[in-house]
């Protein structure tokens, strides 16, 4: 079973049909029993990293999070959580990726929104995906290359598309708004 965390940033409807179309069980849930059984589980995220915070220590999901051992994945927002802190509101993340998430520059247009491809893969969430290959983008903050990046992009400078820890896997891109890439990526992270 797949648990999708169901908190107050997560863009759950498009990661919910993503998944279904692959043909996984899942729910949607923010019960702590459920995301702790689950076989994986995914954290998506869209919207403001300050508040999400606040929302996840209040309900004890932070904690939840950070002590999973099963494979997790974190989309958008849910990378910018998964890491040490971001200068989005200041906010103090969970601190399982030692990497802070910061404003891009006004060098070009913000927020980064739109298809880009890769400058470097690396590993078994990138199996079958080639760099020439786009995926989908939506975000004015960024994780910086780091030991976790497991994927790089390029856009005003160079930024974790993928991170990597133990069982903790994050994408900045959205897998579930990026065609057959996006999906290629997820089902990638549910065959592990």
């Amino acid at each position: 079973m797949i648990a999708i965390v169901k908190y107050n940033a997560g863009n759950t409807k498009s990661v919910e049909n993503a998944v279904r179309r692959l043909g996984y069980d899942f729910i949607v849930t923010a019960d702590e029993n459920e995301i702790r059984k689950a076989d994986k589980v995914i954290f998506p995220g869209v919207g403001e990293a300050g508040s999400a915070m606040q929302h996840l220590q209040a309900t004890g999901l932070d904690q939840v999070l950070r002590d999973l051992t099963q494979p997790v994945l974190g989309i958008c927002l849910g990378l910018q959580l998964m890491c040490a802190s971001s200068e989005e509101s200041e906010t103090t993340g969970l601190g399982i990726f030692d990497v802070v998430v910061k404003k891009f520059p006004p060098r070009d247009k913000v927020p980064h929104m739109g298809w880009n491809n890769f400058t470097a893969v690396n590993g078994s969430l990138f199996s079958n995906v080639q760099l020439a290959d786009d995926v989908y983008y939506v975000h004015s903050y960024y994780a910086a290359v780091s030991e976790n990046t497991i994927g790089i992009c390029d856009y005003i400078l160079p930024f974790s598309a993928a991170l990597q820890k133990d069982n903790f896997y994050a994408v900045q891109f959205h897998t579930e708004k990026s065609g057959a890439v996006g999906i290629q990526i997820l089902k990638n992270f549910l065959a592990l």
